[in-house]
């Protein structure tokens, strides 16, 4: 007698391709209001994001900063190596507004973000920016492309998140002459 086993594709596919749960996948346990609860609080996150590239571009620095805790440190990464930290709100107003006094054109245009860890108070997420900034160098006026990508910690306080650690990775730049 010819005994043959019959074997289902998803069980071939689930020996073959053993994975962990992704963290998307995990997102499904909880209750209705625990779950809800989580998308809203992903969706702040993205917009603190979202915001602080808004009011740069409009040089509303004053604002922006208010997107940070008080005592908020960020960290400036040029092609791996580290080129400024700012403490405090004060100095993140005193910095951010010096530096992009010298831009006419700014313009951020964020990509895709990853919350890579929320509790009920704090978070930690990956954002990707593409970065214009259009101003006057040496007489001519310069176009200066970055590709950045950032590393927050946030927290949550009354209700609203407030970016407390912020590490900027200036991956890559490019700087041309454009005209008018």
């Amino acid at each position: 007698m010819n005994t043959r086993a019959f074997i289902t594709l998803p069980f071939l596919l689930a020996t073959l391709f053993h994975t962990q749960p992704t963290h998307a996948q995990q997102m499904t346990t909880g209750t209705l209001e625990q779950r809800i609860a989580r998308i809203e609080d992903r969706q702040a996150i993205k917009n603190v994001v979202d915001v602080f590239s808004n009011l740069a571009d409009v040089k509303q620095i004053d604002k922006q900063v208010l997107l940070f805790t008080e005592d908020a440190v960020v960290t400036s990464y040029a092609a791996g190596t580290l080129v400024s930290e700012l403490k405090g709100r004060a100095q993140l107003l005193a910095t951010f507004s010096g530096f992009l006094a010298g831009f006419d054109v700014v313009y951020h245009q964020n990509g895709q973000q990853t919350i890579d860890e929320l509790t009920d108070s704090t978070a930690k997420a990956t954002s990707y920016c593409h970065v214009i900034l259009v101003g006057m160098q040496d007489g001519k006026r310069m176009k200066t492309t970055m590709h950045t990508i950032y590393s927050d910690e946030f927290v949550k306080r009354d209700g609203v998140w407030l970016i407390a650690q912020r590490r900027s990775d200036f991956v890559w730049r490019e700087v041309e002459e454009v005209g008018e």
